[in-house]
Formats: structure tokens, C-alpha cells, sequence
């Protein structure tokens, strides 16, 4: 969808509807529109101004945004540090100074010519594991307290200290050089831009990303969820929408009663059932709505987080 399209649908004027129920809506984002264009159309549809998302996408690129709608705010920290799933393509031969499509070009040669596909796989492969990540240049990793792509604008050449990252899969998926198809798994925080940088500075040629797609955040897959278009669809919204309690599905759970109920609404710890998890956090259920996030200690359940449940 144009980027000119979504900023119109932003724009016009939304009947205000009632209060949204809580849940997580999957989006499906396309490319040209940013995460904030987004969060910005789907208060104006559904009328509501409580809305975030878990994880920024490059306007370059498209895939799953999960957007938390009323309360379910709360839980944003419980999927911000999901694993995240990519599909994207790195073109080697060419470095621009984003790392992405939007950048200027900054260096082309053709030495991609010379390589075997065995040699790029391999260097690809060796991208699995447990590192130190240099951030790209133009990002919003913060130095002073300032955004890298801020400083990066104003020509300030600032090198944002490594942070660990983990990928735990790294599949290529196809070779149409100097084009390289490649699905990563990988802890939040880690840049797929990076990992091109990377990979095109082992094979001696640079690279940048050209496309770059997410298709899962932990559980949340992109085939579940709902196109732009459909935010303005009242139905259609409402069969993407995911309960507070199913989108920690990944978070152990415990069902409590209505004694336990009533002591957790009143911010006080509950005896741990048999068998709860030993560590947390824990989802608390009652009659299958997420009453808590609780914190296992002295086999006891002390709420962290307590949400409606009238």
C-alpha cells in the first residue's frame, strides 16, 4: 500500500467508536509506511488511543507488528523480548551507507563473481550463534541520548558500543547472485542489516539488505494476521484480535479460584498450586482470562502486574 494511502487513511476523520476490547492485534505491515503509521491508523479506526506496538519495522520493510490495544499495554513487555523471524534478501557487491535500500551507495564492486555458492552458504552458516552485534550507523540505537541515525544525519561519524545478540537459525534459501534469499531467527535486538554488513565484509564483497520481511515474533506468525486494510473493518478486526491471556501463550500458566482471585485483585500473594512453575513470570488464569502476571517465590504467586477482570 502507498505510503500516501496509509498517511490519507490516517488523516480522514474516524467515527469514534467505544471502548476497544483489550487484546493484541497481529498487522501485517507493508513496506513504505513506519511502525508509528501504523499504531496512528489503528487509533483513528478503532478509536482508541491506547495503542503500541512490541517492535519497530524499518519503513522499508513489512511483516508482523503485534499492536496492544487498552490494558493489554501492560503486557507489551512480555513480547517485546519474543525471538523474532525474517525473511529477507542481501545483495552483495553493493554497500549504501543505511545498510538498506534507502541509502546512497557507497561503495559496488564484482568480486561476487568469483565466489562459489558453497562459500557464501558457509559464510552465511557462520553467522549462528552468540556474538557481540555492531549496530548499523543509521539506527535507532541511542548514543548520548540520541539516535544514531540523528547523528548519522548530522555527519557525525558515533560508533554505538556491541551488544549480544543471539541467531539461532540461519537457512539460505536461494541464490540468484549477487542476490542471496535468507530466514533468520534471532533474539530482539539484533539487526538483519548487520548480519549483511557482516557477511559481506567476511566474502570480501559489502552487502546491503534489499528486502527484508518478518514473519514470526515468538508464537505470532504473519499468516495470522491482518492486512492494513482490514484495521477499518470492524470484523475483520475482530477475528485477528488476540486475548491478553492466548497472546502469553509462550508464558507458563496457573488457574486460580475465586478466594485466590480476590487476593491477587487486592495485590497480595496466593499459595502455589502443585506443579506451578518454579520461576517466572506466570500467567494467572481464572475461568481462562488473564487475571495476573505473578512471580513464583517461597511457594507463594505475588502478583507483578494485576489487570481488569470485572
Amino acid at each position: 500500500m502507498p505510503v500516501e494511502r496509509v498517511r490519507a487513511m490516517i488523516s480522514r476523520r474516524a467515527a469514534m467508536t467505544a471502548e476497544a476490547p483489550a487484546g493484541v492485534l497481529p498487522v501485517d505491515k507493508p513496506e513504505g509506511p513506519t511502525s508509528h503509521d501504523v499504531v496512528a491508523l489503528a487509533r483513528r479506526a478503532l478509536g482508541v488511543r491506547r495503542i503500541g506496538h512490541t517492535g519497530t519495522l524499518d519503513p522499508f520493510a513489512s511483516g508482523l507488528l503485534l499492536l496492544c490495544i487498552g490494558w493489554a499495554t501492560r503486557i507489551a513487555e512480555y513480547l517485546t523480548g519474543l525471538p523474532k523471524t525474517y525473511v529477507a534478501v542481501a545483495r552483495l557487491g553493493v554497500t549504501t551507507d543505511t545498510g538498506d535500500p534507502t541509502g546512497t551507495v557507497t561503495g559496488e564492486n564484482e568480486r561476487w563473481r568469483e565466489l562459489d555458492a558453497d562459500t557464501i552458504v558457509r559464510v552465511f552458516r557462520e553467522q549462528v550463534g552468540t556474538f557481540l552485534q555492531r549496530p548499523p550507523e543509521y539506527s535507532a540505537k541511542k548514543v548520548g541520548g540520541v539516535p544514531l541515525y540523528r547523528l548519522a544525519r548530522r555527519g557525525e561519524a558515533v560508533q554505538a558500543p556491541p551488544a549480544e545478540v543471539t541467531v539461532y537459525e540461519l537457512d539460505v534459501l536461494g541464490l540468484d547472485l549477487p542476490d542471496v534469499r535468507f530466514r533468520v531467527r534471532c533474539s530482539a535486538g539484533t539487526y538483519v542489516r548487520a548480519i549483511a554488513r557482516d557477511v559481506g565484509e567476511a566474502l570480501g564483497t559489502g552487502a546491503h539488505l534489499v528486502s527484508l520481511r518478518r514473519t514470526a515474533i515468538g508464537p505470532h506468525e504473519v499468516d495470522d494476521a491482518l492486512p492494513l486494510s482490514g484495521l477499518e473493518d470492524p470484523a475483520a478486526r475482530a477475528r485477528a484480535l488476540i486475548s491478553p491471556a492466548e497472546a502469553l501463550r509462550h508464558l507458563p500458566a496457573v488457574a486460580v479460584d475465586q478466594a485466590a482471585l480476590r487476593a491477587l485483585g487486592s495485590g497480595r500473594p496466593v499459595p502455589a498450586p502443585p506443579g506451578s512453575p518454579a520461576s517466572g513470570p506466570v500467567r494467572i488464569l481464572h475461568a481462562g482470562r488473564l487475571i495476573a502476571i505473578a512471580e513464583p517465590t517461597g511457594g507463594r504467586l505475588a502478583p507483578r502486574k494485576v489487570f481488569p477482570h470485572d
